[in-house]
Protein backbone atom coordinates (compact mmCIF):
# COMPACT_ATOMS: atom_id res chain seq x y z
CA UNK A 1 0.00 0.00 0.00
CA UNK A 2 1.29 3.30 -0.92
CA UNK A 3 1.09 6.49 1.78
CA UNK A 4 1.01 9.82 0.17
CA UNK A 5 0.78 12.96 1.71
CA UNK A 6 0.23 16.06 -1.26
CA UNK A 7 -1.73 16.07 -4.40
CA UNK A 8 1.35 15.64 -6.82
CA UNK A 9 2.50 11.90 -5.67
CA UNK A 10 -0.99 11.16 -5.16
CA UNK A 11 -1.65 11.84 -9.19
CA UNK A 12 1.78 10.29 -9.79
CA UNK A 13 1.00 6.81 -7.47
CA UNK A 14 -2.46 6.69 -9.12
CA UNK A 15 -0.64 6.75 -12.72
CA UNK A 16 1.69 4.23 -11.62
CA UNK A 17 -0.57 1.76 -9.73
CA UNK A 18 -3.34 1.99 -12.53
CA UNK A 19 -0.98 0.83 -14.81
CA UNK A 20 0.68 -1.91 -12.60
CA UNK A 21 -2.99 -2.84 -11.97
CA UNK A 22 -4.21 -3.10 -16.06
CA UNK A 23 -0.90 -5.73 -16.58
CA UNK A 24 -1.68 -8.08 -13.50
CA UNK A 25 -5.47 -8.10 -14.76
CA UNK A 26 -3.98 -8.76 -18.27
CA UNK A 27 -1.82 -11.48 -17.42
CA UNK A 28 -4.23 -13.29 -15.35
CA UNK A 29 -6.51 -13.92 -17.81
CA UNK A 30 -5.58 -16.60 -20.78
CA UNK A 31 -5.15 -15.22 -24.06
CA UNK A 32 -8.08 -17.15 -25.60
CA UNK A 33 -10.06 -15.47 -23.63
CA UNK A 34 -8.45 -12.08 -23.29
CA UNK A 35 -8.71 -12.42 -27.37
CA UNK A 36 -12.78 -12.97 -27.05
CA UNK A 37 -13.61 -10.19 -24.52
CA UNK A 38 -14.62 -7.18 -25.28
CA UNK A 39 -12.18 -4.20 -25.37
CA UNK A 40 -12.87 -2.71 -22.36
CA UNK A 41 -13.13 -6.21 -20.67
CA UNK A 42 -9.51 -7.04 -21.91
CA UNK A 43 -8.40 -4.76 -20.32
CA UNK A 44 -9.31 -6.12 -17.32
CA UNK A 45 -10.26 -2.60 -16.19
CA UNK A 46 -13.57 -1.80 -13.26
CA UNK A 47 -11.91 1.60 -12.61
CA UNK A 48 -10.43 3.34 -9.41
CA UNK A 49 -12.75 3.54 -6.12
CA UNK A 50 -12.37 6.44 -3.35
CA UNK A 51 -13.37 6.37 0.12
CA UNK A 52 -13.61 9.39 1.62
CA UNK A 53 -12.88 9.36 5.32
CA UNK A 54 -11.54 11.83 8.08
CA UNK A 55 -9.91 8.49 9.84
CA UNK A 56 -10.52 7.31 13.46
CA UNK A 57 -11.79 4.21 11.37
CA UNK A 58 -14.24 2.04 12.84
CA UNK A 59 -16.37 -0.80 11.16
CA UNK A 60 -18.68 1.28 9.39
CA UNK A 61 -15.47 2.27 7.11
CA UNK A 62 -14.50 -1.27 6.85
CA UNK A 63 -17.78 -1.62 5.09
CA UNK A 64 -17.18 0.93 2.43
CA UNK A 65 -13.38 -0.33 2.17
CA UNK A 66 -14.66 -3.67 1.71
CA UNK A 67 -17.55 -3.34 -0.48
CA UNK A 68 -15.10 -0.59 -2.85
CA UNK A 69 -12.34 -3.50 -2.65
CA UNK A 70 -14.89 -5.82 -4.13
CA UNK A 71 -15.98 -3.40 -7.23
CA UNK A 72 -12.54 -1.79 -7.94
CA UNK A 73 -9.34 -2.66 -9.27
CA UNK A 74 -7.82 0.29 -7.61
CA UNK A 75 -8.70 1.52 -4.29
CA UNK A 76 -8.01 4.77 -2.90
CA UNK A 77 -8.71 5.32 0.69
CA UNK A 78 -8.56 9.36 2.10
CA UNK A 79 -7.59 10.06 5.68
CA UNK A 80 -8.08 13.78 6.01
CA UNK A 81 -10.08 15.64 9.38
CA UNK A 82 -11.09 18.50 6.53
CA UNK A 83 -10.75 22.06 8.67
CA UNK A 84 -13.23 23.65 6.33
CA UNK A 85 -16.53 22.12 7.88
CA UNK A 86 -15.62 22.21 11.29
CA UNK A 87 -17.28 25.35 12.47
CA UNK A 88 -15.92 27.87 15.03
CA UNK A 89 -15.82 26.04 18.86
CA UNK A 90 -16.62 22.61 17.46
CA UNK A 91 -14.38 19.59 17.40
CA UNK A 92 -11.94 20.20 15.08
CA UNK A 93 -8.81 19.93 17.69
CA UNK A 94 -10.74 17.13 19.69
CA UNK A 95 -11.83 14.81 16.48
CA UNK A 96 -9.99 11.61 17.22
CA UNK A 97 -6.85 10.92 15.26
CA UNK A 98 -4.95 7.52 14.80
CA UNK A 99 -3.27 7.24 11.50
CA UNK A 100 -0.93 4.37 12.34
CA UNK A 101 -4.11 2.59 13.14
CA UNK A 102 -5.44 3.41 10.34
CA UNK A 103 -2.99 2.49 8.03
CA UNK A 104 -2.47 -0.21 9.52
CA UNK A 105 -6.35 -1.75 8.80
CA UNK A 106 -6.43 -0.19 5.58
CA UNK A 107 -2.81 -2.46 4.63
CA UNK A 108 -5.15 -5.78 5.93
CA UNK A 109 -7.95 -4.76 4.08
CA UNK A 110 -5.83 -4.36 0.83
CA UNK A 111 -5.97 -0.72 0.08
CA UNK A 112 -3.86 0.17 -3.21
CA UNK A 113 -3.48 3.90 -2.17
CA UNK A 114 -3.93 5.62 1.47
CA UNK A 115 -3.97 9.86 0.79
CA UNK A 116 -3.40 11.31 4.01
CA UNK A 117 -2.35 14.96 3.59
CA UNK A 118 -1.82 17.20 5.99
CA UNK A 119 -3.79 20.65 5.74
CA UNK A 120 -1.34 21.94 3.42
CA UNK A 121 -1.07 18.86 1.38
CA UNK A 122 -4.94 19.42 0.12
CA UNK A 123 -5.58 23.12 -0.15
CA UNK A 124 -3.04 25.39 -1.99
CA UNK A 125 -1.56 28.32 -0.48
CA UNK A 126 -4.85 31.26 -0.45
CA UNK A 127 -6.91 28.77 -1.11
CA UNK A 128 -10.62 30.58 -1.04
CA UNK A 129 -12.46 29.33 -3.83
CA UNK A 130 -15.49 26.97 -2.41
CA UNK A 131 -18.63 24.93 -3.50
CA UNK A 132 -21.50 26.21 -2.09
CA UNK A 133 -24.20 23.11 -2.30
CA UNK A 134 -27.87 24.18 -3.47
CA UNK A 135 -31.30 23.83 -0.79
CA UNK A 136 -30.77 20.12 0.04
CA UNK A 137 -28.08 21.85 2.53
CA UNK A 138 -30.04 24.11 4.26
CA UNK A 139 -32.16 22.60 6.40
CA UNK A 140 -30.94 20.29 9.70
CA UNK A 141 -27.04 19.97 9.64
CA UNK A 142 -27.38 23.31 7.27
CA UNK A 143 -29.26 25.21 9.81
CA UNK A 144 -27.26 23.88 12.90
CA UNK A 145 -23.43 23.96 11.64
CA UNK A 146 -23.67 27.08 9.35
CA UNK A 147 -21.09 26.69 6.09
CA UNK A 148 -20.24 22.96 7.36
CA UNK A 149 -21.99 21.85 4.25
CA UNK A 150 -19.61 24.11 2.05
CA UNK A 151 -16.81 23.26 3.72
CA UNK A 152 -17.92 18.89 2.95
CA UNK A 153 -18.68 20.33 -0.98
CA UNK A 154 -15.19 21.91 -1.50
CA UNK A 155 -12.79 19.08 -0.12
CA UNK A 156 -14.99 16.37 -1.68
CA UNK A 157 -14.90 18.01 -5.15
CA UNK A 158 -11.36 18.59 -4.30
CA UNK A 159 -10.94 14.97 -3.82
CA UNK A 160 -12.99 13.24 -6.65
CA UNK A 161 -10.72 16.07 -8.77
CA UNK A 162 -7.85 14.82 -7.39
CA UNK A 163 -8.01 10.85 -7.50
CA UNK A 164 -11.13 10.96 -10.84
CA UNK A 165 -12.68 7.80 -9.13
CA UNK A 166 -15.58 6.02 -11.50
CA UNK A 167 -16.77 5.14 -7.68
CA UNK A 168 -16.85 7.07 -4.59
CA UNK A 169 -18.39 5.15 -1.28
CA UNK A 170 -20.29 6.99 1.78
CA UNK A 171 -21.88 5.78 4.51
CA UNK A 172 -25.56 6.91 5.21
CA UNK A 173 -25.34 7.72 8.47
CA UNK A 174 -24.15 11.03 7.35
CA UNK A 175 -27.48 10.91 5.01
CA UNK A 176 -27.69 14.65 4.98
CA UNK A 177 -23.98 14.66 3.75
CA UNK A 178 -24.68 11.49 1.33
CA UNK A 179 -28.03 13.50 -0.60
CA UNK A 180 -25.58 16.83 -0.77
CA UNK A 181 -22.79 14.88 -2.50
CA UNK A 182 -25.02 13.24 -4.77
CA UNK A 183 -26.45 16.91 -5.52
CA UNK A 184 -22.81 18.27 -6.07
CA UNK A 185 -21.93 15.70 -8.92
CA UNK A 186 -24.91 15.67 -10.43
CA UNK A 187 -25.09 19.58 -10.85
CA UNK A 188 -21.72 19.84 -11.70
CA UNK A 189 -21.67 17.06 -13.97
CA UNK A 190 -18.62 15.11 -12.56
CA UNK A 191 -17.88 11.75 -13.90
CA UNK A 192 -18.26 9.66 -10.90
CA UNK A 193 -21.19 7.28 -9.77
CA UNK A 194 -22.11 7.71 -5.43
CA UNK A 195 -22.59 5.07 -3.67
CA UNK A 196 -24.51 4.82 -0.14
CA UNK A 197 -23.63 1.76 2.10
CA UNK A 198 -26.08 1.49 5.35
CA UNK A 199 -25.44 2.56 9.04
CA UNK A 200 -23.52 0.01 10.57
CA UNK A 201 -24.29 -0.51 14.45
CA UNK A 202 -23.74 -1.66 17.68
CA UNK A 203 -25.39 -4.38 19.09
CA UNK A 204 -27.53 -2.21 21.08
CA UNK A 205 -28.03 -0.01 17.76
CA UNK A 206 -25.83 2.93 18.41
CA UNK A 207 -24.48 3.97 15.18
CA UNK A 208 -21.11 3.32 14.95
CA UNK A 209 -18.86 7.25 15.03
CA UNK A 210 -15.88 8.06 15.48
CA UNK A 211 -17.01 9.79 18.01
CA UNK A 212 -18.29 7.41 20.07
CA UNK A 213 -14.80 7.00 21.69
CA UNK A 214 -15.42 10.28 23.56
CA UNK A 215 -18.55 8.93 24.83
CA UNK A 216 -18.12 8.05 28.83
CA UNK A 217 -20.08 4.39 30.00
CA UNK A 218 -23.10 7.07 31.44
CA UNK A 219 -22.88 9.09 28.18
CA UNK A 220 -22.58 6.24 25.91
CA UNK A 221 -26.24 4.69 27.69
CA UNK A 222 -28.25 7.84 27.37
CA UNK A 223 -26.97 7.89 24.25
CA UNK A 224 -28.80 4.77 23.19
CA UNK A 225 -31.78 6.97 23.37
CA UNK A 226 -31.08 8.36 19.90
CA UNK A 227 -31.73 4.59 17.55
CA UNK A 228 -34.79 4.27 20.46
CA UNK A 229 -35.72 7.72 19.13
CA UNK A 230 -35.85 6.57 15.59
CA UNK A 231 -37.27 3.13 16.10
CA UNK A 232 -40.13 5.03 17.70
CA UNK A 233 -40.79 7.10 14.50
CA UNK A 234 -40.66 3.43 12.47
CA UNK A 235 -43.00 1.85 15.09
CA UNK A 236 -45.55 4.42 15.08
CA UNK A 237 -45.19 4.31 11.35
CA UNK A 238 -45.84 1.01 11.40
CA UNK A 239 -48.49 0.88 13.01
CA UNK A 240 -50.02 3.07 10.51
CA UNK A 241 -49.43 6.68 11.28
CA UNK A 242 -48.07 9.20 8.54
CA UNK A 243 -48.65 12.59 9.88
CA UNK A 244 -45.04 13.57 10.38
CA UNK A 245 -45.86 15.78 13.17
CA UNK A 246 -47.04 12.79 15.10
CA UNK A 247 -44.13 10.30 14.17
CA UNK A 248 -41.65 13.98 15.58
CA UNK A 249 -44.03 13.61 18.73
CA UNK A 250 -42.91 10.24 19.54
CA UNK A 251 -39.42 10.65 18.82
CA UNK A 252 -39.12 13.43 21.38
CA UNK A 253 -40.90 11.66 23.81
CA UNK A 254 -38.05 8.69 23.37
CA UNK A 255 -35.27 11.23 23.89
CA UNK A 256 -37.07 13.15 27.01
CA UNK A 257 -36.73 10.30 28.85
CA UNK A 258 -33.27 11.07 28.99
CA UNK A 259 -32.63 14.38 30.49
CA UNK A 260 -28.96 14.82 30.03
CA UNK A 261 -29.51 14.29 26.05
CA UNK A 262 -29.59 17.87 24.63
CA UNK A 263 -31.96 17.12 21.20
CA UNK A 264 -30.94 19.91 18.09
CA UNK A 265 -33.56 18.15 15.74
CA UNK A 266 -35.47 14.80 15.44
CA UNK A 267 -37.46 15.19 12.55
CA UNK A 268 -39.17 13.38 9.52
CA UNK A 269 -38.61 14.30 6.03
CA UNK A 270 -38.28 13.83 2.25
CA UNK A 271 -35.23 11.33 2.03
CA UNK A 272 -34.03 13.12 -1.11
CA UNK A 273 -34.69 17.07 -0.34
CA UNK A 274 -34.76 16.91 3.49
CA UNK A 275 -37.62 19.10 3.02
CA UNK A 276 -40.60 18.97 5.33
CA UNK A 277 -43.72 16.04 4.24
CA UNK A 278 -47.57 16.54 4.72
CA UNK A 279 -47.91 12.93 4.55
CA UNK A 280 -44.43 10.58 5.37
CA UNK A 281 -44.20 7.34 3.19
CA UNK A 282 -41.89 4.31 3.69
CA UNK A 283 -39.00 6.47 1.94
CA UNK A 284 -39.10 9.03 4.59
CA UNK A 285 -35.95 9.55 6.72
CA UNK A 286 -36.32 9.77 10.37
CA UNK A 287 -33.30 11.72 11.21
CA UNK A 288 -32.46 13.04 14.69
CA UNK A 289 -28.96 15.02 16.20
CA UNK A 290 -28.27 15.23 19.88
CA UNK A 291 -25.52 16.34 22.24
CA UNK A 292 -24.40 13.88 24.85
CA UNK A 293 -21.57 14.40 27.25
CA UNK A 294 -20.30 17.11 25.13
CA UNK A 295 -20.38 14.64 21.89
CA UNK A 296 -22.81 15.46 19.07
CA UNK A 297 -24.50 12.48 17.41
CA UNK A 298 -26.76 11.88 14.38
CA UNK A 299 -27.93 9.20 13.05
CA UNK A 300 -31.20 8.38 10.45
CA UNK A 301 -33.09 5.54 9.12
CA UNK A 302 -36.15 5.13 6.63
CA UNK A 303 -39.61 5.26 8.15
CA UNK A 304 -39.69 1.43 6.47
CA UNK A 305 -36.62 -1.11 4.70
CA UNK A 306 -37.31 -1.81 1.14
CA UNK A 307 -38.46 -5.04 2.30
CA UNK A 308 -40.99 -4.11 4.33
CA UNK A 309 -44.67 -3.05 3.85
CA UNK A 310 -45.56 0.43 3.37
CA UNK A 311 -47.41 1.36 6.42
CA UNK A 312 -51.41 2.92 5.29
CA UNK A 313 -51.29 6.52 6.06
CA UNK A 314 -54.57 8.08 8.19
Amino acid sequence: MRVIATVEELRTALSVTARAVSVAAREAVPAAARDAAPAAAREGRRGTGLVPTMGYLHDGHTSLVRRARQDCDLLVVSLFVNPTQFGPGEDFASYPRDLPRDLELLEREGVDVAFAPPPDGLYPPGADTVVRPGRVAEPLEGAHRPGHFEGVATVVTMLLSAVQPRVAYFGEKDWQQLQVVRRVVRDLLLPVEVVGLPVVREADGLALSSRNVRLSTEDRRHALCVPRAIEAAREAFAAGESDPAVLERAMARALAREPAVETDYAVVADAETLQPQLRATAASRALVAARVGGVRLIDNAPLAEASDTPAPGR
